[in-house]
């Protein structure tokens, strides 16, 4: 699996991060994500702690779910 952090800006003080399977054609239904960070930095700098420890899920053989597949609700 290859993953991917993408950062986008929604807004002044507005930042999103998420992360997906980088070979996933609609970006829509991460495995993970944060809203409402005041910085990129911040957005990024959570992003990346998410990103070592679903790594090492990975690693012990775990499955990542996605978003919509345990909350039901579309990102």
């Amino acid at each position: 699996m290859n993953l991917r952090v993408r950062v986008v800006n929604c807004g002044r003080r507005h930042w999103y991060a998420d992360i997906d399977d980088a070979d996933d054609p609609q970006p829509d239904d991460p495995f993970w994500y944060v809203d409402n960070c005041r910085t990129q930095a911040q957005a990024l700098q959570t992003a990346c702690v998410e990103l070592r420890l679903m790594s090492g899920r990975l690693v012990r053989g775990d499955q990542l779910d996605r978003v919509l597949d345990v909350t039901g609700v579309p990102v």
